[in-house]
């Protein structure tokens, strides 16, 4: 299995920037995707971004096109998500999850993704 911690969640202002991270214990396929979700009480939990650990190849949901950016460093076997121009609706728990699941793209559904961090909240006021 892989174990997945998330760091880097805190309270911001509208406007502003916070980068979050995610550890994770270890892959043993080299092809996996990763993604970022978010979820507030009372919602379902909404796919953010994903990135495919061999193409880098990323997607964006339409609300944070354009201010999140996913990235993965393999080596270091970590996600990242950095978020810019953060607005009041941005405000979640946000986790990232990993799936050996490819099937020539990376899913943005939740139910594609087997293992799954702890959260980090993310409040934007």
């Amino acid at each position: 299995d892989v174990q997945l911690v998330e760091s880097g969640g805190g309270s911001v202002q509208a406007g502003g920037s916070l980068t979050l991270s995610c550890a994770a214990s270890k892959y043993t396929n080299t092809s996996y995707c990763m993604g970022w979700f978010r979820q507030v009480p009372g919602k379902e939990r909404e796919g953010v971004a994903t990135i495919w650990s061999t193409t880098g190849s990323t997607h964006y949901s339409d609300s944070v096109k354009g201010r999140f950016t996913i990235s993965r460093d393999n080596g270091k076997n970590s996600l990242y998500l950095q978020m810019s121009s953060l607005k009041a609706e941005d405000t979640a728990m946000y986790y990232c999850a990993a799936s050996y699941r490819v099937f020539g793209l990376c899913s943005s559904a939740d139910y594609a993704y087997d293992y799954w961090g702890q959260g980090t909240q993310v409040t934007v006021s």
